[in-house]
């Protein structure tokens, strides 16, 4: 028994009602030209990212029936030369009939313009003592034969002069030409040879520094790269020293007024060392004028004006608003402009002082006025009971003297004096001792 008897199902298998559907055949794709077969089968048929066609089998005329081409070997002449010189070479010819024109390459024939000079402007203009005419006359030839190749033309030179001696008298002399033909130097002075003379001393300078760089060792340059990377580093290291110095708070020391005068002042505006506030008034915050002149120092570049303005700010940051007023008030007053028309160092400075003593001066009214209003207060209280009573102290310093006979007496005073408000003793008289009756003694009295 297998598995089929245990599961009643015939050992033959079950018969498929409907065939297996033919599954339709992928086209093969060809590979395209100009793609090998090994980058084709990598890429799967994939289109390339990059196109991967020659460019000139794109632009190349696909070629007609008609037309014939054939390659022959015939003559050219160029008209970058003026000696008619007639050479060969191969050429594309199409259906028999040979190109027509110039030769391809003769555009590229490009040459300098050379100045010529007479002999009335040498003598007038272009004497020199170090070159006579017949080397001056030669330098331009060179320079015009050669296309301002100087390292050519001072090889082929008759005198020992150097590149530079060559260059000096070409540009010099070409310089002085232009400007003698024309009306006014003015008409030439955009002119490169008018605008940037040729300098020799810079350019003999200019090759020895670059002689000395070429000629030198790894050794020389591992060192010379050695100290531009310290040279690097001391400076970013004295950039950061800097900053940190300019972001940090002035400190303020109480051992004299040049601290305060360093701490408060900012291209000269500076508080004054000689005012003093009493205790109660309140002066400037020095962490406010701190902040201030840091956010100063971080803009680096500011109007002196604005400066002004954020000290005059900070300096009255205690104030309040009717405070500011009457300073501004007593500007006015005193005929000065809130704002210094004329913003110097020592005007700003000035102004600034100014504003601080004004603020100190109502502050100093101020506490006159409270001090002057404490004063009548005391005054007023003191002489506020009857020019008839005795002092208080008197009466509380008073000693108590027991009488024989009464003994009550006083007692009832103290509780009457008790029932009555301060300021009320001396209005009803007490009533003496004797009106009252005298208490009955005890056994234990005697």
């Amino acid at each position: 028994m297998d598995a089929k008897d245990i599961l009643g199902l015939p050992k033959n298998g079950p018969i498929m009602s409907q065939e297996k559907k033919s599954r339709p055949q992928k086209e093969s794709q060809r590979k395209p030209d100009g793609i090998s077969r090994e980058v084709y089968a990598l890429t799967g048929g994939i289109a390339p990212l990059m196109p991967s066609l020659d460019i000139n089998q794109l632009k190349r005329k696909a070629l007609s029936e008609s037309e014939k081409i054939t390659w022959q070997w015939l003559p050219f002449t160029s008209s970058a030369r003026k000696d008619n010189l007639q050479l060969y070479h191969w050429v594309r010819v199409v259906n028999g009939v040979p190109p027509t024109g110039d030769y391809s390459f003769a555009k590229f024939n490009k040459s300098v313009d050379v100045l010529e000079y007479t002999n009335d402007e040498y003598e007038k203009f272009l004497s020199d003592p170090s070159w006579t005419k017949e080397e001056t006359d030669q330098l331009f030839e060179l320079c015009k034969r050669f296309d301002l190749r100087f390292i050519i033309i001072a090889d082929r030179f008759s005198s020992n002069r150097t590149v530079e001696e060559l260059k000096d008298r070409y540009y010099s002399v070409s310089r002085a030409i232009t400007i003698a033909r024309t009306a006014s130097p003015a008409d030439v002075a955009g002119h490169p040879l008018v605008k940037e003379p040729y300098n020799v001393s810079q350019e003999i300078e200019r090759k020895r520094a670059l002689s000395m760089v070429l000629s030198q060792t790894k050794l020389q340059e591992r060192r010379d790269a050695e100290v531009l990377a310290e040279a690097k580093r001391i400076s970013v290291a004295r950039k950061s020293v800097k900053a940190a110095e300019e972001t940090e708070l002035p400190v303020v020391s109480d051992a004299g007024p040049e601290g305060a005068e360093k701490a408060a002042g900012i291209d000269g505006i500076s508080t004054s060392p000689n005012a003093q506030l009493p205790s109660g008034i309140a002066a400037p915050p020095v962490s406010e004028t701190a902040s201030t002149l840091a956010s100063l120092r971080m803009l680096r570049v500011y109007l002196r004006t604005y400066a002004l303005e954020q000290m005059v700010q900070a300096a009255s940051s205690s104030a309040g608003l009717r405070t500011i007023k009457r300073v501004e008030q007593t500007l006015q007053d005193l005929g000065v402009n809130l704002k210094p028309k004329v913003p110097t160092k020592l005007v700003c400075a000035e102004h600034l002082e100014l504003r601080k003593e004004i603020l100190t001066l109502l502050n100093l009214q101020k506490q006159l006025q409270y001090k002057e209003a404490e004063g009548s207060s005391y005054r007023e209280g003191s002489y506020s009971e009857t020019p008839g009573t005795p002092p208080k102290r008197a009466q509380q310093d008073r000693t108590f003297i027991p009488d024989s006979t009464n003994f009550g007496g006083d007692r009832v005073g103290k509780r009457d004096q008790k029932r009555k408000g301060p300021g009320r003793l001396s209005e009803v008289p007490s009533s003496p001792a004797q009106s009252k009756r005298p208490r009955k003694l005890k056994t234990s009295d005697g």
